[in-house]
């Protein structure tokens, strides 16, 4: 009799970057193209956080270690896998969600003027255009992962992912 080996689980992408980096609008694209669940890391932040935010103030390090490790319990939860949109600024909030299933990560690079820009023209979010300095002061550029141009059209990079993990 030969024994099978387990099936290897199913692995999540983080799409990470600064506020305004295009994070939700290809990783809704990318989930879509994968058939796996779409998880905006937004939808998770307590409402002290949203609105410390709201009120132009950065988030902290204790702001942010329950909001990743609820984002992390979110990823083991999915068997079939999920795409994260999440900042992911710093190595250690990528470790957090790093603790569980298979992950990748992808960051999508996106110059500060171009980030500002889009900030400024956005509406219906929480996040002011007055914290991307912040969110740059903060962001340690990851060398493990999958770096691309964030100013691309979502199409081209979504087929540029779907090619990468095939």
């Amino acid at each position: 009799m030969q024994i099978e080996p387990a099936p290897k689980p199913a692995s999540s992408t983080i799409l990470m970057g600064v506020a305004g980096s295009g994070k939700t609008t290809i990783g809704r694209a990318l989930a879509a193209r994968l058939g796996q669940r779409f998880v905006d890391a937004d939808d998770y932040h307590p409402p002290a956080n949203v609105a410390k935010m709201e009120a132009g103030q950065p988030l902290t390090d204790a702001d942010r270690w329950p909001w990743l490790h609820r984002l992390r319990d979110v990823l083991q939860a999915e068997p079939a896998g999920a795409v994260l949109a999440c900042s992911a600024l710093k190595g250690a909030y990528r470790e957090v969600l790093r603790d569980g299933p298979e992950v990748r990560f992808v960051f999508l690079a996106v110059p500060q003027a171009e980030i500002e820009r889009r900030l400024r023209t956005r509406s219906g979010h929480f996040m002011p255009a007055s914290l991307a300095a912040s969110q740059f002061a903060t962001l340690e550029p990851p060398a493990d992962a999958l770096t691309l141009d964030g100013t691309q059209p979502v199409d081209v990079l979504v087929d540029q992912l779907v090619r990468a993990f095939s």
